[in-house]
Formats: structure tokens, C-alpha cells, sequence
């Protein structure tokens, strides 16, 4: 008679290998990250060699298998079918059913007598967690969104409204991104104005933070936009447990494809033309705008610096899909009417059927 532990280590050690080479295939080939292959592969071969202890013949824990009467082959629930687009969620979902398999074998080992074995298989589920935590944040979040027009927000610059009343007043002009860029603002303060802008897009923009990771996972905000000298992407996703966007801002084709490599779920392409706003140094201009469309699969865009209603047509003739804005919306005593205008620029060289998604 088949024993039900062995049946449980046999198709739990199945489990575990699988969900090792899916993830160990995510850092090839998604991360290219030789030490992180190298790891994984270590955990696949103890994980071999603990389960030749329990089962020195083979021929053994084939017997044990029983496919065809395995009750549990049948059964499925309808999250088991569905995954979100890209690496992320699959290798999320392998590395959970490989700390649960390994927990699994664990106990077993341990009714069968071998702690010797149960407490190598603990090792490996510790370094299992440390792998998952490494990997995850630098895979890039499913699915990320082409924002069409994305306002930066500085109270400064407001100078016709209050700055909550300004992103009503874009958000009703067709902004579907609001990006809270304060430099000098004390940690208090600008934790308490991301929180009240999450509070203005909720359910109808995206709140993006600029700079602070930290500041915009407390505030629940969608996103954060990083420059070069900022906290790292993979850093950020693991201090914020992967819950946000990261943007990256890029001036040349060398930092977009940096960015890409680093897991950039967007990134912000310019400038485009000479700006007052910030100092963005010389404009890379439309033909880096071309370039970086020009990459194969690139995440989303916003084009950045001096864009304005009576330049953004340009862009937009080369293939812009989405643009971020500062003072041409900030400093016009309608707000609305610039956001609406620079939306329809966009939209109007858009295929019919792409401008009405």
C-alpha cells in the first residue's frame, strides 16, 4: 500500500522543483542576474539531495505516485487560472507555493525520522523567503498604464488657484495622472498634501509622488517617479513591498534603456524643449523621443519639459502618447481648458480606434 506521506513528499518535491526553475528562469532571463540563477540553482540541487535521503531508490517514490487516482487533480479554483500580465505574478505565485511545499517536507521528514533532512529543508525555505524578497521587487509591476496628460503639482507655481483646487480643476480638464513634486517641504507636511492628494484622484487620476518612495507607500498613492540620484528602483519596490509604479526620468537612449534594465515600469522622456520649471539641461528634444519609441516593447512615456497646447502637436505627430506638464497648467487662470487642449492634441493623431480606448 502506497504511503500517504511518501505520496505527500513526492508531489510536494514535484511542486517545490517546478516553482525553483520558474523562479531561477525569472532572474535569467527577466533579470539577468547571474548570482540570483546561481542561488536558486543551489536550492533546486539540495532540495534533489534531501529528497534522494528520503527516497534512496527512485523506483521507490515512483511508486508512491498515483496520478490518475489523485483526488486533488481535479479540484481548482478559478485565482489558480487567471494571472496578471507579465513575470511578476507568476513568480509570485511560484514562490509561494515553494515556501508552502517546502513546509510541507519539512514536517514529513521529520515523521519519518530524518531532522537531519527537515532541518536542511528549513535552511533552504529561509533562503527561499530572502530569494523571494530579492526578486520580486525588480520585476516590473504588471500592466503599467500610458497616463495621456500627468500635471505636476507645486504649490509655488499655482499661481490663479489653490493647489487642491488646481487638480480639480486638470483631473476635470482630462489629466489622468497628478504628480506632487514639493522639494522643500518637511516630511510632515508632505506626507499630510500626498495624502490629500490621493484623496483628490481617488477613482479619477493616478497620485504620483516624486522622489520619496516612503512618502508615497504611506500616503497609498499609485506611483512614485525616481531620478538618477534618488533611491534606486529595486530598492524603493522593496521598501514599498512592490505596491507602486516607479518611474524613472531619462535624458538620453543609454539612461532609458538603464531604466528599462532596472525595472521602470514608466519612464519620463525629455526635455523635449527649453523650460523655466527646472533645470533639465539641454533639451534631448523629438529625435530622443523617437529613439525611445523606437525600443522594442518600452514601457509607457510621459514626454517632459516646455510642453505646452501650442507645441505638443509635434510630439504627437511622432508618436507621443502621453506628456507631463507643469507650468503651462499651473500658471493659466484656466487650468481646465490646457488640460482639455492638450488631451485632444494627443488624441487627434491617435488611428480612430486606438483614440477612443
Amino acid at each position: 500500500m502506497m504511503s500517504p506521506i511518501d505520496r505527500i513528499i513526492d508531489a510536494n518535491a514535484n511542486r517545490a522543483a517546478e516553482a525553483l526553475r520558474l523562479a531561477e528562469d525569472a532572474a535569467r532571463f527577466a533579470l539577468n542576474d547571474a548570482t540570483l540563477c546561481s542561488e536558486l540553482k543551489a536550492l533546486r540541487h539540495e532540495l534533489n539531495e534531501a529528497i534522494r535521503t528520503l527516497f534512496p531508490c527512485e523506483l521507490t517514490r515512483l511508486a508512491s505516485r498515483d496520478t490518475p487516482g489523485d483526488v486533488g487533480t481535479a479540484i481548482s479554483t478559478p485565482a489558480e487560472s487567471a494571472r496578471a500580465p507579465g513575470l511578476r505574478d507568476i513568480t509570485g505565485a511560484a514562490f509561494s507555493r515553494l515556501s508552502q511545499s517546502l513546509r510541507a517536507i519539512e514536517e514529513c521528514a521529520k515523521a519519518l525520522g530524518h531532522p537531519e533532512v527537515a532541518s536542511s529543508v528549513e535552511s533552504a525555505r529561509y533562503r527561499c523567503y530572502t530569494l523571494h524578497q530579492a526578486i520580486i521587487p525588480r520585476l516590473p509591476s504588471p500592466t503599467p498604464p500610458q497616463w495621456r496628460v500627468c500635471v505636476l503639482i507645486t504649490e509655488s507655481l499655482c499661481t490663479h488657484h489653490p493647489w487642491q483646487k488646481l487638480c480639480e480643476l486638470a483631473i476635470a480638464g482630462g489629466a489622468d495622472a497628478l504628480q506632487l513634486r514639493e522639494k522643500n517641504l518637511p516630511d510632515a507636511e508632505l506626507l499630510r498634501r500626498a495624502r490629500t492628494l490621493v484623496g483628490i484622484c481617488r477613482g479619477a487620476a493616478a497620485a504620483i509622488i516624486n522622489d520619496r518612495p516612503d512618502i508615497a507607500f504611506l500616503a497609498g498613492a499609485q506611483a512614485v517617479h525616481l531620478g538618477w540620484d534618488d533611491t534606486p528602483p529595486d530598492l524603493a519596490r522593496t521598501l514599498t513591498r512592490g505596491s507602486l509604479l516607479v518611474g524613472l526620468s531619462t535624458h538620453s537612449l543609454g539612461e532609458a534603456n538603464a531604466a528599462i534594465a532596472a525595472g521602470a515600469d514608466y519612464c519620463g522622456v525629455g526635455p523635449m524643449f527649453h523650460t523655466t520649471t527646472k533645470d533639465l539641461g539641454r533639451p534631448a528634444g523629438i529625435e530622443y523621443l523617437r529613439e525611445y519609441l523606437a525600443i522594442e516593447s518600452p514601457p509607457p512615456h510621459l514626454a517632459i519639459g516646455g510642453i505646452s497646447p501650442e507645441n505638443i502637436s509635434t510630439l504627437a505627430a511622432a508618436g507621443c502618447r502621453g506628456v507631463a506638464v507643469s507650468s503651462c497648467v499651473c500658471t493659466s487662470p484656466a487650468p481646465s481648458e490646457v488640460c482639455a487642449a492638450l488631451c485632444a492634441a494627443l488624441c487627434a493623431a491617435l488611428p480612430p480606434s486606438a483614440a477612443l480606448g
